[in-house]
């Protein structure tokens, strides 16, 4: 299955893109990234060098995804929302690389419009970032973080809808336990 890169992107040498991927207008994806299968990568986006990406990611317009950053399957990233890789940047002393903290967005999550990705945390699994949000820890899987800084104010069912008390969704019925990471599911319970 091949790929679909819009004529006026930029797609550096030793790339690596999977089938079904749409890469649209103005966007640049650089030297060594990996793109999975089925994603798609809004107007105006920016894949830095050696950034992975899993299938399934939606990436929304204005966002660049800095080197040290990796996309898990299935993330979502919100229009014109930020990832940073450096804690402390100085254009008069830049370290380059060697200054880049990891950034690990798990399976699922999504992250709100305009919201900020302050480097060298994760972000759990189906975890969800509202918009405007700046995050600045790392997030339980299936929480729910808002504000700025962003603190944990619920949690998220893997469909989206956000929980009550008891943790079972009452749109699609899965049912959640509290573990030390976040939630998990607890299978065979739909």
């Amino acid at each position: 299955m091949k790929y679909f890169v819009h004529a006026t992107s930029i797609i550096d040498d030793d790339v690596q893109i999977g089938g079904g991927t749409k890469v649209w207008h103005f966007s640049h994806i650089q030297g060594g990234a990996r793109i999975g299968e089925k994603c798609s990568l809004g107007q105006n986006v920016n894949v830095s060098n050696r950034v992975k990406i899993g299938n399934g990611v939606r990436v929304q317009n204005n966002v660049s995804i800095y080197e040290g950053v990796e996309l898990d399957d299935y993330v979502f990233c919100g229009p014109s929302c930020v990832f940073t890789n450096d804690l402390t940047p100085r254009a008069k002393y830049p370290k380059g690389t060697a200054g880049y903290k990891k950034t690990v967005v798990k399976e699922g999550a999504s992250i709100g419009a305009n919201a900020t990705v302050v480097c060298g945390h994760t972000i759990g699994k189906w975890a969800f970032i509202g918009a405007g949000a700046v995050v600045t820890c790392d997030v339980p899987d299936y929480a729910l973080m808002l504000g700025v800084p962003a603190k944990q104010k619920g949690w998220v069912c893997e469909c989206g809808e956000i929980l009550e008390d008891s943790l079972v969704c009452w749109t699609c019925k899965r049912k959640y336990r509290k573990t030390e990471n976040g939630l998990e599911e607890i299978k065979n319970a739909i």
